[in-house]
């Protein structure tokens, strides 16, 4: 769920993650920074465990859109563990959130606008990190899973929580 000007805009994230046929993995993005990719990459391997460094990772924006904000780490990261792990994000589940250096999820602006516009479209669920703030009372029927570090979404796909 990211945000264009003020308007919230829901975009299928694509990974793909495979072994590597040489010594040199190759790295395709489209429609996404391939230097976030890269430490995306870094963050699951030093944080997390997850072995990615000899693998194959292809990732799309579905659309041919270009997203620029930090906001769709989180919906990165789960579509590679998700690929690595052979298990899928659910197709009624929104990802959206930054990710750090040290794993740490963080929020992002407009979380509650980004979680109406899913509800309005049909989402049943949400994994997000935890809002800084309890300002606004979320108007929406999505339940919502808060998660504040990397490593409990990698448990979640591949711990089977």
């Amino acid at each position: 769920a990211g945000i264009e000007g003020s308007r919230p805009m829901l975009v299928e994230i694509q990974a793909l993650v495979a072994p590597s046929g040489g010594a040199n993995p190759r790295r395709a993005v489209v429609g996404w920074d391939s230097n976030r990719l890269s430490m995306l990459i870094a963050v699951l391997e030093a944080r997390c465990g997850l072995m990615l460094g000899n693998r194959d990772i292809f990732l799309n924006v579905a659309g041919g859109l270009k997203i620029t904000e930090p906001a769709a780490d989180l919906a990165v990261a789960a579509a590679l563990i998700s690929s690595l792990s052979h298990v899928p994000v659910p197709a009624d589940m929104v990802v959206f959130g930054e990710i750090g250096l040290s794993g740490e999820t963080r929020a992002v602006a407009q979380m509650d606008l980004r979680l109406k516009e899913a509800d309005k479209l049909g989402f049943k669920k949400a994994l997000i990190p935890p809002a800084r703030t309890r300002k606004t009372e979320r108007k929406t029927t999505i339940q919502v899973k808060e998660e504040g570090n990397l490593k409990g979404i990698v448990d979640l796909f591949i711990g089977g929580k």
